[in-house]
């Protein structure tokens, strides 16, 4: 039996610090039904013209959840006021957990501005447990050759990467702090894929290129997010073409949630103290 589908979203444009074009298809309606994610960002495919000066997301602050940061194309420079700092490459992925707090900031990586190129990533938002919520700042780097890889079911073709939890025996390295699945995808033209998802998890499918056709036959398309239903296992897929997804699934945080900006918390007074903590400097600052 396979699971029902809810919705196809189409996502809003929108440019995120000075060197992000972003197709963003959450948050929205559905928000509740893909907990714990709270937010997917689709920065590019976008061309950087040659620069001495990196652009990017200047320093800002986040409290009480992660972000999960997926590069395709381009590179990506990262430095935090937990002391944290990397780069990110095409297949890389980058797991930082905010936690109590902290201010952090993404550059386009200086040798990949110096040259120009095109930038391609997502960038996921996602809630964490209230007893996990003012957690130590944490910060995984998953380079592309740790990221397990096994071959899908159709005939041997495509690549599935676990990038969290466990598919098929096969378990990714990433600590969560819930029961979380992320697994990016990719099928040729012509191949059909079988997927098999715990029923009471939370389930999205995130066209990054290509197209997805759906056991019901509704058709997914680049920067399409499927909002799935909780009545089943399976998913029936078919591609026309070759196509990259990601699949989002997870166990629902059943918790009250409040947000503002850059802080998620659990009711309205803890976000007025993550407002004061951060205006009175508890979340670090930048040397320079």
């Amino acid at each position: 039996m396979n699971r029902r589908i809810f919705q196809v979203i189409d996502g809003v444009q929108k440019k995120v610090g000075e060197g992000f074009e972003v197709t963003s298809p959450m948050p929205g309606s559905r928000i509740r039904q893909l907990s714990p994610f709270l937010l997917l960002d689709h920065t590019g495919p976008m061309h950087v013209q040659p620069t001495d000066q990196p652009l990017g997301a200047d320093s800002h602050p986040h409290r009480g959840f992660e972000t999960v940061t997926i590069m395709y194309q381009g590179s990506l420079a990262h430095r935090d006021t937990a002391g944290y700092s990397g780069k990110l490459s095409p297949g890389d992925v980058q797991w930082m957990t905010a936690g109590a707090g902290l201010l952090h900031e993404e550059r386009h990586e200086k040798e990949f501005a110096r040259q120009g190129g095109i930038l391609e990533l997502i960038q996921l938002w996602v809630n964490v447990p209230k007893k996990d919520k003012m957690a130590p700042p944490r910060y995984q780097e998953l380079r592309k050759d740790h990221i397990p890889v096994l071959p899908s079911t159709a005939q041997d073709k495509g690549t599935i990467r676990v990038i969290s939890g466990t598919y098929e025996g096969v378990s990714s390295p990433a600590l969560t702090f819930s029961p979380i699945t992320i697994l990016d995808i990719w099928q040729p033209k012509g191949a059909q894929l079988s997927l098999s998802l715990p029923a009471f998890y939370n389930t999205g499918i995130y066209v990054v290129k290509g197209q997805v056709r759906l056991h019901d036959n509704r058709v997914a398309q680049t920067k399409q997010l499927v909002v799935m239903g909780w009545d089943a296992e399976g998913i029936e897929l078919s591609f026309e073409e070759g196509t990259t997804f990601l699949v989002l699934s997870g166990e629902p945080i059943e918790e009250p949630l409040a947000t503002y900006g850059p802080f998620v918390m659990n009711n309205n007074q803890e976000l007025l103290q993550a407002i004061e903590d951060f205006e009175q400097g508890r979340m670090g600052n930048f040397s320079d």
